[in-house]
């Protein structure tokens, strides 16, 4: 049995997010692409190694399951390789693999290719920015998963295929907590990079990364060619982000528990190469 997760508030968020002075100061860092860039060179900095420690203990890590190495940073700590034997990725040729550790909602694309994420309704053009591909999604999934700070920060391929299209996305830097969902189209506005695979089995996805708040750095490893299935796509560096895979109508059959919670408003955690669905007949 999977676990499943409300929404849980961060305080420092929610005084942000909530409240008329912390958005003072919110404006200028979710705007201002250098703000994020100047965190961004701090946390590859060798000061930056004392945050290393406290983030371990705050964040429950259990360490043993990483690979053993000296870090030069905290950025180098945090984009940190797992132990092959922690992520078991499931190479049967019909499952469909989830791309991270992360907590997973699934939504339905309607007809005029919106769906609605906790009152805010998106359209799938918004998000990709191409009307043409948009039109594939229609009365498919948008699959949201979003990764938390705790989470491995690396990302896979969910099947074997051909990139067609990769290009980023210029824009803001919000968090993606879900405190923020009534106020701000995140995925709609935040900047992000879109992948169009031709895969084998699964026909055409389309992987939209999402920076978040403190999180400039969107780095793929691979934007052009083959891939095969649990081969890694690429990497958030610091902060918590999120993914958002757009699956086509009648393509993949999504475990029942991702289905039930999503209906009834909760994530369900899934680990990076671990089976979600399966190809439909």
């Amino acid at each position: 049995m999977r676990k499943t997760v409300k929404d849980n508030p961060n305080k420092g968020l929610s005084f942000l997010y909530n409240s008329a002075v912390g958005r003072i100061f919110l404006k200028p860092i979710v705007k201002n692409e250098s703000f994020s860039n100047v965190v961004g060179k701090f946390m590859n900095s060798k000061i930056s190694k004392v945050m290393i420690k406290r983030f371990i203990k705050n964040h429950n890590i259990n360490m043993d399951d990483y690979e053993c190495k000296k870090y030069n940073s905290f950025n180098d700590f945090f984009t940190r390789k797992i132990k092959l034997s922690k992520r078991i990725i499931d190479k049967t040729p019909n499952a469909f693999i989830a791309p991270c550790d992360a907590k997973i909602t699934c939504y339905k694309i309607y007809d005029d290719l919106k769906f609605n994420v906790k009152n805010s309704v998106y359209s799938v053009n918004s998000i990709i920015k191409n009307d043409k591909l948009a039109s594939l999604y229609d009365g498919g999934y948008a699959l949201v998963f979003r990764l938390s700070p705790e989470d491995y920060h690396h990302y896979l391929f969910c099947d074997d295929g051909v990139i067609i299209n990769n290009y980023k996305i210029k824009g803001m830097f919000h968090t993606v907590n879900p405190i923020v969902y009534d106020k701000y189209k995140v995925f709609k506005e935040n900047t992000r990079e879109c992948t169009v695979i031709k895969t084998k089995r699964f026909k055409t996805l389309t992987y939209v990364e999402v920076g978040a708040l403190l999180v400039g750095k969107i780095r793929n490893i691979k934007k052009e060619g083959n891939v095969k299935k649990g081969e890694e796509k690429g990497y958030f560096e610091y902060g918590g982000s999120t993914i958002v895979i757009l699956v086509q109508k009648d393509v993949i059959a999504l475990d029942d528990d991702i289905i039930e919670n999503s209906n009834n408003g909760l994530e369900t955690y899934v680990k990076y190469g671990e089976k979600i669905g399966e190809k439909m007949n």
